[in-house]
């Protein structure tokens, strides 16, 4: 995924009320910016980090401005919450998460569950059904390890019970985290900071549900999904790997 118009830089003063945040541009003005990031940003909020926003100046926002891209450590980051879907669509279709291409037909945000919505559904006369969950990554405390959540989700739990209940309908499941930095060679699970959510993870793997944790590039112009990355995870099967 290109940004396009490209995007503009500065430097993070503050982030507040969480969807707000105020940068000094490089061009030496001050402006408020939205935060599209509803998480905790855990590390990723420094004063003076360099950042990167979009701009759309149709007149239809009340903020031009949108953060996309801190740099954190001497890596670029990506923060936006909006993009992963696009991204894991790409790798999708790209081949890039086991034999996800092969499906016929891919459609978003379809109804399931528990009053929910999946990320996919993915529709094949050979192989039936698959239900793809995709959560961002970007969070990082130890070398070339990206880890989640950065904060207790139980809407992420949730949503791990409802690919359970797919599977036990006899289609997949499958969930697929998306780390928006390039630094990172492993995943896995933020055991101490949301032990509720690791266990419905662990029960999902144990009924079926499948993981993936695919890597993206990132820099100031572009995000492209790289590959895939093992999930340190001791109760995934070798085909998870």
């Amino acid at each position: 995924m290109i940004f396009e118009p490209p995007l503009v830089s500065g430097s993070l003063i503050k982030r507040y009320k969480r969807f707000l945040a105020d940068v000094a541009l490089d061009d030496g003005n001050q402006i408020t910016a939205s935060v599209p990031n509803t998480g905790s940003m855990l590390g990723l909020t420094t004063p003076g980090s360099k950042v990167w926003l979009s701009v759309n100046n149709d007149g239809k926002r009340k903020y031009a401005h949108s953060l996309q891209l801190v740099e954190a450590n001497n890596t670029v980051v990506g923060v936006n919450t909006g993009l992963p879907n696009k991204l894991v669509r790409e790798a999708i279709e790209a081949g890039q998460i086991a034999d996800l291409g092969s499906y016929q037909t891919i459609k978003q945000e379809q109804k399931y569950g528990e009053n929910s919505r999946i990320d996919f559904l993915l529709e094949d006369p050979k192989h039936g059904k698959a239900f793809v969950e995709v959560k961002n990554v970007h969070f990082v405390r130890s070398q070339n390890l990206a880890e989640f959540p950065d904060s207790v989700t139980s809407r992420g739990a949730k949503h791990l019970r409802e690919l359970s209940d797919m599977v036990r309908q006899g289609h997949r499941g499958i969930m697929v985290y998306l780390v928006q930095r390039s630094d990172c060679e492993r995943f896995k699970l933020c055991r101490d900071l949301d032990e509720t959510y690791c266990n419905a993870f662990d029960l999902a793997i144990k009924v079926g549900v499948e993981a993936f944790a695919i890597r993206c590039q990132v820099n100031s112009k572009a995000i492209v999904p790289e590959k895939l990355i093992p999930i340190d995870e001791p109760v995934l099967t070798s085909n998870q790997l």
